[in-house]
């Protein structure tokens, strides 16, 4: 009877934090495209309307970070579950489940501090709407993931109380102490962070749980870190990471990507090395529009493989291609990175995305035509061109094919914001794919929603706490530091760039985009400035860096997903990823030392 009682309780949570992140993200959208509909017909808009879309991502970040620690799908470095009701404890997960709830209580309370001050010096972000309730989902979302962690961490409850007896020990001020008197903490806390990362805690925790240990060595209190969370979530162009990425779920979940396919096939197929040049395209489109890497190889691996196999092109290189493609496209608009990059550095997104055009078309033909070569070599026969049908099928995908048209036309016309053209290219691709292409039907649409609002709240948290300790690092003059190590260390601004080539390969292996921009972007922009490279011509090589970093052995990030979604072990993945990996290492080398490519559109 009580078991049917808490289920019923649980399932209603569930049901309530779905419904509520469906609504906040239908009003992310809906907003601006108000907003837009009102400008141009020159009638009233909605009050602190951007405001209130830019708090709704906080809120959709906080949710959507509940909803993946409630499926397990937070992101992290291992692919095995972590959070799965263990039978037994073992020693390393304990550890990593124990650091993972100590950060998630911490945090909570740090959140919860921040909000009592909040609410004692009230400021309004909207008519009648205070800021502390759009701040109230910080400790309750960081205090929800703590619960769904303690219950989802053992299936007996005596297992789980270890979690809760050694946050109480850790609570207890003459204890800590005590601790910190004899040993050193933040040495050992940044050891056990690590192996805790290793074996499965989520990416954010380690951030965070840094973050906590270094506030607190220095006693500033943990309130910090929530702080710079809300500063980083509610900036004004950071909706445009869940719109955009919703518009590109929506995409994958209807049958675009095969129209496409169909597309390029007739344009390209008669070329010898045709198909693989489609999929670089391809997947270039859809990794713009996502934002993720990952999602790409994710969504179309298992459409874009069997294509090659069945052409006659051998499985290491089909798979190589696949998982290499699968993070092109960042350079493009609407590159999730590049507008992270250019809130953090303060560099112009509009800038970014137009010096990204020249590299990320390089990118491009640099593959495009190692996979001419490479179809010549496997002799695969090309399919003849009919003009008939190239047209037929450009006509039937006419309305997919006019996405990029808009948004570009969108960023770059001066007619709508950011925001704006990410909330209307979600409508567009909405009504295109559910009442043109009928692919989508209504009653699916709540589980896309909630798919993309887990892993815009993976996305999400993570550059909430890595923001966290960016601030820790530039309090404590980190980037003043490696200024001056590096102006004694380096002479030449070639070698710098050489140094910051290798830096970002290894960052790129170890952390993943988002969190790197967040933490590694301080530290090197002024030290672009001081060798005199060009802001914007930094973050394109950064992004195209970071890129090849998801492909660098032995840990980069890609090289799991391919492994994880094509069924194959990772020195197979590392051999089929090889040639390409060295194409584009030459094409980053190129972009890193010609910054005319880089530079050429905004001259």
């Amino acid at each position: 009877m009580v078991n049917n009682k808490v289920n019923h309780v649980v399932n209603r949570l569930k049901w309530g934090e779905d419904t509520l992140a469906f609504v906040i993200f239908a009003a992310m959208v809906l907003l601006p495209v108000l907003e837009t509909g009102a400008r141009i017909f020159n009638t009233n808009s909605i009050p602190a309307s951007q405001v209130l879309v830019q708090h709704f991502t906080l809120w959709i970040g906080f949710l959507g970070a509940v909803l993946a620690a409630r499926q397990n799908k937070l992101l992290a470095l291992t692919r095995e579950p972590l959070f799965d009701e263990a039978e037994k404890p073992h020693l390393g997960k304990w550890i990593a489940k124990v650091t993972t709830f100590l950060v998630l209580v911490a945090l909570t309370w740090g959140s919860w501090e921040l909000l009592k001050v909040v609410m004692k010096y009230p400021i309004d972000i909207a008519p009648n709407i205070p800021r502390w309730l759009a701040l109230i989902i910080m400790p309750v979302g960081f205090g929800l993931m703590a619960v769904q962690v303690y219950f989802k961490s053992y299936k007996k409850n005596i297992h789980r109380v270890s979690l809760i007896v050694v946050g109480v020990l850790f609570s207890l001020s003459a204890i800590t102490d005590a601790i910190f008197d004899v040993l050193p903490v933040v040495s050992i806390g940044i050891f056990i962070i690590i192996f805790a990362l290793l074996n499965g805690a989520p990416i954010f925790v380690g951030l965070g749980g840094a973050a906590i240990l270094f506030f607190w060595a220095d006693s500033v209190p943990i309130a910090a870190i929530p702080t710079e969370t809300y500063r980083i979530v509610v900036s004004p162009t950071l909706p445009t990471i869940p719109l955009f990425t919703l518009a590109g779920y929506l995409l994958a979940e209807s049958n675009a990507s095969q129209r496409l396919v169909n597309v390029f096939r007739e344009l390209f197929g008669w070329i010898p090395g045709g198909t693989p040049v489609i999929i670089v395209i391809l997947c270039a489109f859809f990794t713009a529009l996502t934002g993720g890497s990952g999602v790409t190889i994710l969504a179309l691996g298992g459409l874009l493989l069997p294509l090659l196999l069945k052409e006659g092109y051998s499985r290491s290189f089909s798979i190589g291609l696949i998982t290499v493609s699968g993070s092109l496209g960042l350079l493009f608009p609407p590159s999730l990175p590049a507008i992270i990059y250019g809130v953090t550095a303060g560099v112009s997104v509009k800038n970014i995305f137009i010096a990204g055009l020249i590299p990320g078309a390089l990118l491009l033909v640099m593959m495009s035509v190692w996979s001419l070569y490479q179809g010549k070599k496997e002799k695969i026969a090309p399919n003849p061109f009919n003009f008939r049908n190239a047209i037929k099928v450009c006509i039937d995908t006419k309305w997919e094919l006019a996405i990029p048209v808009l948004i570009i036309f969108g960023i770059f016309g001066g007619f709508t914001t950011l925001v704006e053209t990410a909330a209307l290219t979600v409508v567009y691709i909405f009504l295109v794919e559910v009442y043109l292409y009928k692919d989508i039907r209504l009653r699916n649409l709540p589980r896309i929603v909630i798919d993309c609002a887990t892993l815009i709240g993976g996305v999400l948290i993570i550059l909430g706490v890595a923001m966290g300790l960016t601030s820790y690092l530039i309090d404590a003059q980190i980037p003043t530091l490696m200024l001056s190590w590096v102006k004694s260390a380096i002479a030449s601004k070639y070698t710098f760039l050489l140094m910051l080539n290798i830096f970002l390969l290894l960052v790129g292996c170890l952390m993943d985009i988002f969190s790197a921009i967040i933490v590694i972007v301080p530290l090197i922009a002024p030290l672009g400035v001081h060798f005199g490279v060009d802001p914007v011509h930094l973050a394109i090589i950064f992004i195209a860096n970071l890129e090849l970093g998801f492909l660098t052995p032995p840990v980069g990030m890609n090289l799991f997903l391919a492994a994880y979604r094509f069924d194959e072990d990772m020195p197979i993945i590392y051999q089929a990823t090889l040639p390409f990996f060295l194409v584009r290492l030459l094409a980053v080398g190129l972009i890193t030392y010609i910054p005319i490519i880089t530079l050429g559109l905004l001259q």
